[in-house]
């Protein structure tokens, strides 16, 4: 009987781990690095300076693997929202849940947008390369 244990373990053992959730290649690569942002645009015009309205976004950003991060000055949580086609950001800092839209998500670039309801809309362009 206890070779038959023996036999059997290393086989539950493979198939536990085998059955773990499959992580996505956008998971993977938002989460495998620190990202530093590289340009903060609202209107397309650079809104990174003391006073502006992106200004606590510049610095370093991390999405850890357990939906925690920071961002810039920010600490929060994030998701995939859509598919994978946004990341939703929450921190009690933030007004309300700031949702982007991925516009590229590759080992060298993050490219997010998303429209700012400020006193009028502001189109944010925000893009982050590995640090």
């Amino acid at each position: 009987m206890k070779k038959i244990l023996l036999l059997l373990l290393p086989a539950v053992m493979i198939t536990a781990v085998s059955c773990g959730e499959k992580k996505s290649e956008k998971f993977e690569l938002l989460t495998s690095h620190m990202w530093t942002s590289d340009s903060l645009l609202a209107d397309g015009v650079d809104a990174s300076g003391p006073g502006q309205v992106l200004e606590k976004f510049k610095g370093d950003v991390s999405f850890k693997e357990d939906g925690t991060g920071t961002f810039g000055q920010y600490t929060g949580t994030w998701a995939f929202t859509d598919n994978e086609a946004n990341i939703a950001i929450d921190s009690p800092d933030l007004p309300f849940t700031l949702t982007t839209h991925i516009v590229e998500l590759k080992t060298t670039s993050l490219k997010v947008t998303f429209t700012y309801p400020g006193a009028t809309l502001i189109n944010v362009r925000m893009t982050f390369r590995p640090k």
